[in-house]
């Protein structure tokens, strides 16, 4: 008998670690007429002054910006300026690669985003299509499908809810009663033992935490040109807060590709360790 694929996911940020920045910084905000740096200063002034949570701030401030501009904000819009990403190198080719590797391990990969960023605008990426489902904030829309107000904000504690949701296999953000609801371990689609979190940096560390709590892998990547970074990400890996860091290269065999088919060797050698052990 043939055996079974095992199902193995992994989860994203994305801003700053998939692509280079955030991604309402390509094109949307410009569109503004305004520079990134000083959007993302008035985010933080807004947030202190109403006590705001800093991601409802900048969703209200795209909106309230755009509407004053006159800029476009429907769906259609977003996802034509998430077409101007820029990604690291390898990014492109990366998915495929991986997912082929893992077919030879009898390995059923799938890949998600948790992000704070824009979903629309993640949406109209190149790379939307490798992705099975997309966790990210997000806007209620009219008929007219033009944004009117926050629908879903993802900051950096709720991260972990979405981990849980792809453990249990719940693919929406709405349903509330099947998240809280026990589900044996070995019932869950996704066991975290097999669950790996990729994000840039303090924002994803209870993502990262609580995978490694959970027996999954998590990396700390990091942006080559960017000062400091690495230095930053070394911390989180002495403070045991990561399992490993990496250059954000995802290019055949650079160090995110080694780790991950490293991390997709020992779970296929740990499935088959089981399946000799069932056996009678």
């Amino acid at each position: 008998m043939s055996r079974k694929f095992t199902n193995v996911a992994i989860a994203y940020d994305f801003d700053g670690m998939l692509a280079k920045g955030n991604i309402q910084e390509n094109s949307f905000i410009p569109a503004l007429g305004m520079n990134s740096k000083k959007f993302w200063k008035e985010v933080k002034k807004v947030a202190k002054k109403n006590e705001m949570d800093e991601i409802l701030s900048y969703m209200y401030l795209l909106l309230d910006k755009a509407n004053k501009k006159e800029e476009k904000v429907n769906k259609d819009s977003f996802k034509k300026h998430g077409e101007n990403v820029k990604y690291f190198k390898g990014v492109e080719d990366y998915f495929k690669r991986l997912n082929k590797y893992a077919r030879g391990k009898k390995i059923n990969l799938k890949h998600y985003i948790i992000s704070s960023g824009t979903k629309e605008m993640i949406k109209g990426t190149s790379i939307a299509k490798h992705f099975k489902h997309i966790f990210a904030s997000s806007f209620k829309y009219d008929q007219h499908d033009v944004a009117e107000w926050p629908a879903l904000a993802i900051n950096y504690t709720t991260k972990t809810q979405y981990l849980f949701r792809i453990n249990k296999g719940i693919l929406n953000a709405w349903d509330n009663s099947r998240i809280n609801e026990f589900m044996p371990e070995e019932e869950r689609p996704v066991p975290f033992e097999r669950l790996i979190y990729i994000g840039d940096g303090e924002t994803d560390i209870p993502a990262m935490k609580m995978i490694n709590y959970q027996g999954g892998t998590s990396i700390a990547v990091y942006p080559p040109s960017k000062k400091g970074a690495k230095g930053k990400v070394k911390e989180f890996l002495k403070q045991k807060r990561v399992t490993y860091i990496a250059k954000a290269d995802y290019s055949e065999n650079k160090d995110i590709d080694k780790i991950i088919k490293s991390t997709l060797d020992r779970i296929y050698a740990k499935e088959r360790v089981k399946e000799f052990a069932n056996r009678k």
